[in-house]
């Protein structure tokens, strides 16, 4: 009976790691449709579009799977400050951050550096536990990170104000996956982010109308933007969001933020196969780091034990 029970609970654990991969593979993927959304958008107006629509969608399967939960009014408070802060604290901190950093390297760097963050967030807030292999298998993965999108030479350029808003985003997202954890486990993961992105809607249109609506006249509208955007939409705002709240509320904060140190490799792999750009030596090597630093923080084999502090 009690193998029995240890492979139900590997499944569960082995279903949201598929689900973690998948939702990594569509955000990796989410960079070129961004690119090309943005050949006809304003930053602010591609994210206020593609967060309506993500929205318009999850009410519509929401309401014909009748899967769509109502809030009880204690639980309101949570999901608008989740909401408040990713996505639109994170999405707005990255894009001005961008704009100010003067290297898109360095910008690259300190948006993958949420895995590091994430166990103390997680250990403060939530009492999680952290053991050596998340924290020894986060750093070679990172490692790895650094050497997928790390240029020589232009240190020297960075932005202070655009490296603070780029922490501010890390943190944002790190500070997300906490509150989904916080949320009471009676939502599903459709309801969840659902609400959190409706919420964030009544921020983007206010910052909408102030920063990108007197500039409308000027967007060159074109159909393979806006398909962009409605895949951004469809993928990246509803199935990424969904399955990475399922993960997180599965395996936990630190685990399911380390997925986010493969997300360039997968970046590099889809650049290689859908526009032939070639990868060096080094970056190979980057990517099996990444892989094998990540199959290091999600392995339950103790190679180092740091017990937690407070029982």
């Amino acid at each position: 009976m009690q193998k029995i029970l240890l492979q139900v609970v590997h499944m569960k654990n082995l279903t949201a790691y598929i689900a973690i991969i998948v939702a990594m593979i569509i955000w990796s993927s989410s960079v070129i449709a961004t690119g090309i959304g943005l050949e006809s958008f304003r930053p602010l107006t591609l994210v206020t579009m593609r967060f309506t629509l993500a929205v318009a969608l999850m009410f519509a399967v929401g309401c014909a799977t009748k899967s769509l939960q109502r809030l009880d009014k204690h639980d309101i408070k949570l999901f608008l400050a989740a909401g408040i802060i990713q996505p639109f604290c994170y999405y707005m901190l990255e894009t001005y951050g961008l704009k100010l950093l003067a290297s898109p390297t360095i910008s690259e760097v300190i948006l993958s550096t949420g895995p590091l963050f994430a166990p103390l967030f997680a250990f403060v807030l939530l009492r999680e536990r952290v053991t050596w292999n998340n924290i020894v298998g986060i750093i070679i993965s990172t490692i790895g990170v650094l050497m997928l999108i790390t240029n020589t030479g232009n240190l020297a350029i960075a932005s202070p104000a655009g490296l603070l808003l780029l922490f501010g985003a890390v943190f944002a997202a790190v500070l997300y996956t906490v509150l989904l954890r916080k949320i009471p486990t009676k939502y599903n993961s459709l309801t969840i982010v659902f609400y959190v992105q409706a919420f964030s809607l009544l921020l983007f249109y206010p910052a909408f109308c102030i920063i990108d609506l007197p500039h409308c006249a000027t967007f060159a509208f074109s159909w393979k933007s806006f398909a962009a955007v409605v895949y951004l939409a469809v993928f990246a705002s509803v199935a990424a969001f969904v399955l990475f709240c399922y993960v997180v509320r599965r395996i936990g904060v630190t685990r399911a933020n380390a997925f986010n140190n493969i997300r360039p490799a997968f970046t590099a792999l889809l650049m290689l196969l859908l526009f032939g750009e070639q990868l060096t030596w080094s970056k190979w090597l980057g990517i099996g780091l990444v892989i094998g630093g990540l199959f290091i923080c999600q392995s339950s084999h103790k190679l180092f034990t740091f017990n937690k502090l407070r029982k």
